[in-house]
């Protein structure tokens, strides 16, 4: 659209093209120690899933090496990596969690 200004100037506004936010997906990693039942917990208490999601994602866990638990804004991704990473430590388990950009 363009305006024309007090001294005879056309100005025009171009109309800036926001990318959507980067998305990232929350990654569990399979390992031979974390119990199935303590992941079962994470992904039901970190990422809002009913038990039989939660059961479903950890078997694809341990089954394939790793099962996504959801997909977020980036900082929402990075937090909820950090409170997976710092529950299983506090926990005595080695789980890891990792976040990719889709």
């Amino acid at each position: 659209m363009a305006s024309k200004h007090e001294n005879g100037t056309v100005l025009v506004r171009q109309e800036q093209k926001l990318k959507p936010p980067a998305m990232y997906q929350v990654i569990l990693l399979n390992d031979d120690y974390t119990p199935m039942e303590f992941v079962v917990a994470i992904i039901q208490e970190y990422f809002n899933k009913d038990r039989e999601t939660a059961m479903q994602i950890m078997l694809k866990v341990h089954r394939e090496g790793k099962g996504m638990c959801g997909v977020f804004p980036k900082d929402i991704a990075s937090t909820k990596v950090e409170l997976v990473l710092t529950h299983a430590r506090k926990a005595g388990h080695p789980l890891q969690c990792v976040m990719e950009e889709v």
